[in-house]
């Protein structure tokens, strides 16, 4: 077990309303610490639709979902939070002081005074792609997501998607594996066209394949892939070598582990009230699309509201007997000093 990690508020998400909330909790003297499933802030704004225009975002007409996530990671950026990515949170405790430890998928622990929920609609989970016996092999030559590059050095890798994930990972590991095939059911992707771009050139140096078709089987004995069988393009099946493969067939929703951690539950969703938007377990606030209570809009505005009146209930568990002055941004000369405004 790694050393444990403290802080004053642990966030479990890092979409939208989990970042502005390093920024109301800021404002309040409050250190946070993120963890996301994902390998890098934003949540679905960054995974699913980055190029996608948001046009309910006060003070800007249209931006897009990455452009937002940018603008948030500035907006936070003098507070100093610290990330986890690609982790879950599979357990939560309280401990005998009112605090609370949180273990992560792959043992890490964190201590805080504070848990705040911004999960969106729960973990992401991603999803199997339809290849008959792919489980056999999950967790041991094939992962949904690089959690360590290493992993792959010196491997006949397959990669097998037409969107970002897909094509990043195969430029990235391409330096590192022995060899590299990309399979996708067409020859147009989702993916960014420089990456597109990139990619192909680096077929035309003969530096990796690029097959149009889908994975219909697979060989391997022990959980060790050690070929893959890919039909529908040009060339009828084909076979490839293959010891480690990386599915990106999107993600789906699904509350994960937190559906375990004791809460009343509402529909797979979490009730708060909506003086702090603390659930049944006092010191666990659930901000944005997770949470419920009557009248609940699932919009990113929505979830920044919320987000304030959160951090002030959960200014009084962290620092209790403090007096809290509240105070504006446009005039407090001590906010703005936190800001870096006038550095």
């Amino acid at each position: 077990m790694t050393e444990t990690i403290k802080t004053d508020v642990l966030i479990v998400g890092a979409g939208p309303v989990g970042l502005f909330a390093v920024f109301e909790l800021g404002l309040l003297d409050m250190k946070c610490h993120l963890i996301d499933i994902l390998d890098r802030p934003g949540g679905q704004c960054a995974e699913l639709y980055p190029e996608k225009p948001i046009y309910d975002i006060p003070g800007w007409p249209m931006i897009s979902a990455q452009g937002l996530v940018d603008k948030l990671m500035e907006q936070i950026h003098p507070f100093k939070p610290e990330f986890t990515f690609n982790r879950m949170v599979s357990s939560l405790e309280r401990l005998e002081d009112g605090s609370f430890r949180v273990i992560t998928d792959e043992g890490e622990a964190f201590e805080a005074k504070v848990v705040v929920i911004a999960a969106g609609g729960g973990s992401f989970q991603p999803k199997r792609p339809p290849i008959p016996g792919i489980e056999a092999y999950e967790g041991k030559s094939v992962f949904y997501s690089v959690r360590r590059m290493e992993e792959f050095r010196g491997h006949d890798l397959v990669i097998v998607g037409g969107g970002d994930s897909a094509l990043d990972w195969t430029l990235n590991l391409q330096p590192i594996a022995k060899s590299v095939t990309l399979v996708h059911r067409r020859p147009e992707f989702r993916a960014a066209p420089d990456s597109v771009n990139k990619m192909y050139a680096m077929q035309e140096m003969k530096e990796l394949k690029f097959l149009v078709g889908q994975v219909s089987g697979l060989a391997g004995a022990d959980s060790q892939l050690s070929s893959a069988t890919i039909k529908g393009g040009p060339d009828g099946d084909v076979e490839v070598p293959c010891t480690r493969m990386l599915p990106f067939f999107g993600l789906t929703m699904k509350l994960g582990p937190i559906a375990e951690w004791g809460l009343n539950l509402h529909e797979n969703l979490i009730p708060v009230d909506t003086e702090k938007f603390q659930t049944s377990v006092p010191g666990i606030f659930a901000v944005g699309d997770i949470n419920w209570y009557p009248g609940k809009l699932k919009l990113i505005l929505s979830g920044f509201h919320e987000v304030a009146l959160m951090s002030q209930a959960a200014k009084r568990i962290v620092s209790p007997g403090e007096r809290i002055v509240f105070q504006y941004t446009t005039s407090s000369t001590s906010l703005q000093k936190k800001l870096g405004v006038h550095d």
